[in-house]
């Protein structure tokens, strides 16, 4: 099964949950990513703390 979650608030794909699995992430703004945004986009509190 294969439903659409939304688009990704970064480049606009489709983000689909397929059978129970999302194919991206929900951010804490309740937005979705796609997991290739995800691992570009840096997140608070990931900074080198040197």
């Amino acid at each position: 099964m294969k439903e659409l979650v939304g688009h990704c608030r970064a480049c606009g794909r489709e983000v689909y949950c397929r059978d129970g699995f999302l194919d991206g992430v929900v951010q804490e703004d309740s937005s979705v990513l796609c997991f290739a945004c995800d691992s570009v986009t840096p997140r608070a509190g990931d900074q080198n703390e040197s």
